[in-house]
């Protein structure tokens, strides 16, 4: 499990095309600090496999699927990627249960700078917009984040300096994809209202 709280931006070193799978070597100095084969990363959100380590870079395979649901496919040497560990039993959840399963891709659609903050306005896919409400959570690329206004082909969220300079939001551009995993409560919620639903008809 994650907390959607980015711990370093890293950076594709290498992209190997499998066929129906791909292999990436990232490098990320605070997340390959003890890492081992068959540990968990999340990659923009994707929760990856360390297949190998070496000094600061590791390796990880990612499926056909996985490329299909994600931005991944997109990735090529020098792209920058939001990196985070599982979180720790026990650890501070800081920011909310990000579980590294990507539901689909969104589009920055705008940017509106502000003096201290900026709104990004990011597109949002028909089946996922019933999971997503204003001043719910969201994660965007494998950060953790607010929605600020929810549409019905849109959201937005509003990020903070820290956020703008130390995650690939503060890079991405109008047409650049995304990654989003809605909040898994509220998917959990849904299937259980339906039961019940079915159950007194």
């Amino acid at each position: 499990m994650f907390t959607g709280i980015v711990e370093e931006l890293g950076e594709v070193t290498a992209v190997e095309n499998l066929g129906d799978a791909s292999r990436f070597r990232l490098r990320g100095p605070v997340v390959t600090e003890g890492a081992r084969h068959g540990d968990s990363i999340a990659v923009n959100g994707v929760c990856l496999t360390v297949v190998d380590h070496e000094g600061d870079e590791f390796t990880a395979d990612v499926m056909a699927e996985t490329l299909k649901r994600s931005s991944l496919g997109a990735l090529a040497v020098g792209s920058r990627v939001n990196l985070e560990r599982p979180t720790a039993v026990g650890a501070r959840l800081g920011g909310h249960i990000v579980q590294g399963h990507v539901d689909g891709s969104g589009e920055v659609l705008a940017r509106t700078p502000s003096e201290h903050w900026e709104i990004v306005k990011i597109s949002l896919p028909a089946t996922l917009s019933r999971y997503v409400v204003e001043k719910g959570s969201i994660t965007v690329d494998g950060i953790s984040l607010t929605v600020v206004e929810a549409g019905p082909d849109f959201f937005t969220v509003s990020l903070i300096p820290t956020t703008l300079a130390l995650t690939t939001l503060g890079h991405k551009q109008p047409g650049d994809p995304v990654n989003l995993e809605v909040d898994v409560i509220a998917k959990y919620v849904e299937r259980l209202l339906a039961a019940g639903q079915e159950a007194g008809a």
